[in-house]
Order: C-alpha cells, then structure tokens, then sequence
C-alpha cells in the first residue's frame, strides 16, 4: 500500500499559518488571463495544472497563465502575483477542501482522500514560498528545462503601508515597492508576449521548484 507523507506548515504560537494571497497592482490580470483570480483569494503556485500539457503547444492567455501564473483557491484563475499573509487554522483548512473539491472535479482525483492529501501538499509548499515578512509580494515564472521538466522560479519584492490582510483586496495605491535584487529572471525562449513585471518593481529570484538552483 503506497503512503503519501504530507509536510504540514508550521503554525506562529498563535495558530496562524503564513500563506500566499492573490493581489492585483494594476487591471492587467483581467485580460492577460483566460480566467483572471479575484484579489484575495488564497492561492497556490497551480503547476500541477501543466502536467498533462505541452507548454510549447500552449498560446496566448493560456501561455500567460503557464509562464506568470499563481492559481486563487476561489475562481480557480489565475494571478501574476501573491502577497504573504497569515491565515488562520480555519482558513488553512477551508483551502485545503476548496483545492481538494477542484482536484477531484477537475483533475479526476479517484478519491477525497487523495485529493485532500494532494492539496495539503500543494497548500505547504505554497507555506514554504511565504516564509518572508508579511505583505511580501511573489512572483513566479515557469520555464521548461531541455528536459522538458517544468522548472518554477520566484522571486520576492517588500510591500511597504499596505493595508492590513482584512482590507484584502489591497489597492495599488497602498504599496511602495522596494528593490530586492538586481538579477533577472532565467531567460526563456525569448518571447517577449509576457507582462513587464519590471515596468512595476524590480525584483531577484528567492526560491525555485522543479530544478532551479
């Protein structure tokens, strides 16, 4: 019998859990999208929704959402960034059933069980990406490697006088971005279709999945 072991996040003394919320700069979230996230929402990096895909194959908003996209746990759309929060256990555990009720309807998951043990996966590595002060915003980009594995980088940048996560969604206006690091992200296969994220903020790679260094 197989067992899957599932990391659980580790809770502040408080119960809270850090997370990663979908949050909206400026409208264009709402066109380069097919179906564009709610500001907001609870999210995950979403790139279990490539894996049975050709990202070659993929065009225009679907391409946008596989290279820039976190998945919102509400819509299930997609958002160019997230924003770190902290959720309580309630709301760690209401994302859990949202994103194991998609799993299992969208993704055929032969089992709630199953489905659940995959979304508390999802939702913990999504906690690992938030281990930053909160209102940090993250940004993924997903490239496939010569192997034709899906590589995820991201790469944080520091929120200051955003409004508190109760004021969720936050406002442009609310935040002054700050420079974490110069170094770009990995180049791809050199379309330039994609959002200026550098237009916004300038920004440095923090993390990465599926083989980033």
């Amino acid at each position: 019998m197989a067992v899957t072991t599932v990391l659980s996040p580790s809770p502040s003394p408080s119960g809270r859990v850090k997370l990663l919320r979908t949050i909206r700069l400026d409208p264009s979230d709402s066109f380069v999208f097919e179906r564009a996230a709610e500001p907001g929402e609870w999210a995950v990096s979403g790139g279990f929704e490539f894996v049975d895909v050709d990202p070659a194959a993929l065009t225009g908003r679907a391409r946008q959402a596989f290279r820039s996209g976190f998945l919102g746990l509400s819509t299930f759309g997609w958002s160019t960034l997230a924003v770190v929060v902290e959720a309580t256990p309630e709301e760690h555990a209401a994302g859990i059933e949202a994103l194991a009720g998609y799993l299992m309807a969208a993704h055929g998951a032969p089992t709630l069980e199953d489905a659940r043990a995959a979304a508390a996966e999802e939702i913990a590595y999504a906690h690992a990406l938030a281990q930053h002060p909160d209102q940090t915003l993250v940004a993924l980009h997903r490239t496939v490697d010569s192997d034709g594995s899906v590589k995820e980088q991201f790469r944080t940048l520091h929120a200051a006088n955003a409004k508190q996560e109760a004021q969720m969604p936050c406002s442009a206006g609310a935040f002054a971005i700050v420079e974490e690091a110069e170094q770009a992200l990995a180049a791809d296969t050199g379309e330039v279709d994609e959002v200026d994220l550098a237009a916004l903020m300038g920004a440095g790679p923090s993390a990465g999945r599926g083989g980033a260094s």
